[in-house]
């Protein structure tokens, strides 16, 4: 089925670009990107380097795109749509009518952390469309695992076509259902360890002085202060908006630090709980959206015993001497 886009209405229209070569990427894009250049549409191009070398050089040397840098847009999901709506919004200040983007999320986003980038392709249908925006997620089928290519199918409501068209997306899910559904959290290998450190019912003191004490990474005082931050809004949360008890643990080697904070309540009413800002500050939502922006990876599971956010320091999968991030 095909759907024909006024680029001046209002209203986000997303798109998966599935492609298994450069030249299929290249067959979706370019008259993607050549329609909103042609009507004067800021355009943006966010893709791995290589990727964005191969658009650079199809474009005429006169288009007047925007490339960004993907591993510092694409660092953290709440930040991301927190950039991506003050760049839309200054668009829209100047005058324009319709905006392009053609991005990617990196390939660290699609293995160890692609639960809360599934929760951010789905959020970001709610996060953007008050903008007259249209654009493209581009997935390399060869590369892109399949749990993450039914995520993609169900959060993005068009597929993109090789003449520029969108397509209806046949399996899109709305974002209140799709974020509503419980997701796994995979424990990580340390996981299943004894934690070194046991609480219940901390205060947010006792709580930010065990993770200090617990660190055994190599990471900087402003990594390990921005956990601590967390740890106290989350350990905040818990007590205030969960329900008793509240069991905190802390794990760490010389790479990483995860805490877990679990109550036995149903955690935030809010499906865009940690992505966008809360709308209500007494709803508990600001300390999660605070933590999404600080930490290299928080996650949100749901289920019959209760709510558990998983706040991640570092790379739990790295096992070199140093921490190798993308942010």
């Amino acid at each position: 089925m095909r759907t024909d886009t006024d680029t001046g209405r209002r209203g986000y229209d997303h798109a998966a670009a599935y492609y298994t070569s450069d030249e299929d990427l290249m067959a979706v894009a370019l008259p993607f990107l050549l329609g909103g250049l042609e009507a004067g549409e800021p355009t943006v191009v966010s893709l791995a380097p290589e990727r964005s070398e191969l658009v650079r050089r199809a474009l005429p040397r006169s288009a007047e795109a925007v490339f960004t840098v993907t591993d510092d847009l694409y660092a953290r999901p709440a930040a991301a749509i927190k950039s991506y709506r003050e760049m839309m919004a200054g668009f829209v200040a100047d005058g324009a009518r319709g905006i392009r983007i053609l991005g990617e999320i990196p390939p660290v986003g699609l293995s160890r952390s692609w639960d809360w980038w599934a929760r951010y392709e789905s959020a970001v249908n709610h996060a953007y469309d008050e903008f007259p925006l249209r654009s493209m997620c581009a997935y390399d089928t060869r590369t892109t695992p399949r749990h993450v290519l039914d995520d993609v199918a169900a959060t993005h409501p068009f597929v993109a076509a090789p003449d520029g068209a969108h397509l209806i997306g046949e399996r899109y899910v709305e974002p209140p259902d799709f974020l509503a559904d419980p997701r796994p959290m995979t424990p990580y290998p340390i996981e299943r360890t004894p934690p070194l450190v046991e609480l219940t019912d901390p205060a947010p003191a006792a709580a930010r002085r065990a993770v200090v004490q617990a660190n055994r990474a190599s990471l900087s005082a402003q990594e390990i202060g921005n956990l601590v931050l967390a740890v106290s809004e989350i350990v905040t949360n818990a007590a205030r908006h969960g329900r008793p008890p509240v069991l905190f643990r802390v794990w760490s080697d010389t790479d990483h630090v995860v805490v877990t904070i679990h109550d036995t309540g149903a955690g935030p009413t809010d499906p865009f709980a940690g992505l966008l800002p809360a709308p209500d500050r007494e709803s508990g939502g600001l300390g999660l959206w605070l933590t999404h922006q600080i930490c290299h990876h928080v996650a949100l599971h749901r289920d019959k015993h209760g709510f558990t956010v998983r706040l991640t320091a570092g790379d739990p999968h790295h096992t070199a001497p140093h921490l190798h991030t993308t942010s």
